[in-house]
């Protein structure tokens, strides 16, 4: 993954669409069923197992209708994820140990 990627205008493939959808389709549902804001309410490991796929949507600019567009940016404005997120922004680009010759 990288964070620091952004490609607007991305063309979703079509299998990767079906896998977009349902994941909406659980926002809107967790949400509905426990009244928000956050999939079971508040804040919980639920929403934080997202926070990756809110990364993605971001890279690879998603559209997202405005009640899927409030969640995921309450999750990307968590605390824990924005520690995260700096923590990986703080990152060289390459990691020495993880450069090998093949």
């Amino acid at each position: 993954m990288n964070i620091r990627a952004e490609f607007p205008g991305f063309k979703i493939w079509s299998k990767a669409q079906a896998d977009i959808e349902r994941i909406l389709v659980i926002w809107r549902e967790r949400r509905s069923a426990h009244g928000g804001p956050f999939l079971f309410g508040s804040v919980s490991m639920a929403d934080a197992m997202y926070a990756p796929v809110v990364s993605r949507f971001r890279t690879y600019d998603v559209k997202l209708d405005g009640a899927t567009e409030r969640y995921a940016e309450r999750v990307w404005n968590l605390p824990a994820t924005c520690e995260w997120r700096e923590a990986a922004l703080a990152e060289k680009d390459e990691i020495e140990e993880l450069e090998m010759e093949f």
